[in-house]
């Protein structure tokens, strides 16, 4: 895959059976980042002292993270640049956990004579080989060839500061004297 531009597949040239594959592992800033971008804080994803408690027992990764796997996947490479998202039908099947790899694979399942919309058989897989998401998704497959460089990501750090929770705890007691007098 080229690393500085995107290429788009146009409707024509797509045939049934086509398929493209990414894979990502899930990693603790990618929870931290999906929270503050989607402002899911469900303490399964945020919480680990309660996460232990759960269906799960451990905190997972959001389950749109693995469906924002295949928007990517779309938009980028299978059909790519200008496709439009229309539909989705996804089911989770298993959690997916920090530190797991997932693959993901589109495969062209149908193309509408009248009209370029095409559907894909969505799948992702852990690397232990077990289903983690599949599904269908319908999109407006581009019909002009396109080219385009790819966009320069800013580099983003998530901090959570909670080192200096015991330092601001071991000061509350002092600065409740000075303002009590």
């Amino acid at each position: 895959m080229d690393k500085e531009f995107l290429e788009n597949i146009t409707f024509d040239e797509l045939a049934l059976g086509q398929q493209a594959s990414l894979n990502k592992t899930l990693k603790q800033e990618d929870i931290s980042l999906f929270a503050v971008m989607s402002g899911d804080v469900n303490p399964a994803h945020m919480d680990p002292v309660f996460a232990k408690s759960d269906i799960f027992r451990g905190i997972v990764g959001h389950g749109m993270w693995s469906g924002s796997l295949i928007s990517a996947l779309l938009g980028t490479v299978l059909p790519g640049p200008v496709t439009i998202y229309l539909e989705q039908d996804i089911k989770f099947r298993k959690p997916v956990r920090i530190g797991d790899n997932i693959t993901i694979t589109l495969i062209v399942r149908d193309k509408r004579s009248d009209k370029p919309i095409v559907t894909f058989d969505c799948k992702g897989v852990n690397q232990r080989g077990d289903i983690v998401i599949e599904g269908l998704a319908t999109v407006l497959a581009p019909t002009q060839k396109i080219r385009v460089a790819r966009a320069d990501l800013p580099h983003i750090e998530i901090h959570n500061h909670d080192r200096f929770q015991a330092i601001i705890q071991s000061w509350r007691p002092s600065a409740q004297r000075l303002f009590i007098r």
